[in-house]
């Protein structure tokens, strides 16, 4: 599958992390799209091949572990990598999502190494 090396899609809703997420993908000339629901994820990653798909494990708009596993159910989508985060106290979320096929990582190591994430995905020298 192609994929569109500058755009990312994210299901954020913590206004921390939107500000967080654009911030570092504007750094690592990359555009992000906030998005709110499942239907709309699915749409547009099969639409526009993203680089990634960030998903906020907390995220009330949309049943995270559900949204990946989707993901995961669509052939054309299988190869695209899902990162999640989370509290590091949900031990039990953590796995599902992880289970479900998505990379997952604390709310803090995700912040921390956010600028990382994102160059290594798209391919730019760290």
């Amino acid at each position: 599958m192609p994929k569109n090396s500058s755009r990312i899609l994210a299901v954020v809703e913590d206004l921390f992390f939107v500000v967080k997420i654009s911030d570092s993908a504007k750094r690592a000339g990359l555009a992000c799209e906030f998005v709110k629901d499942a239907d709309t994820v699915i749409e547009k990653a099969k639409a526009e091949r993203p680089l990634m798909v960030i998903v906020d494990l907390n995220a009330r708009s949309v049943q995270p572990v559900e949204l990946i596993a989707r993901i995961r159910a669509e052939q054309e989508l299988k190869s695209l990598s899902v990162i999640g985060f989370v509290s590091h106290v949900e031990g039990e979320l953590k796995q599902r999502a992880q289970d479900a096929g998505a990379m997952v990582l604390a709310r803090s190591a995700f912040s921390a190494n956010l600028p990382q994430i994102l160059k290594r995905h798209s391919g730019s020298p760290l």
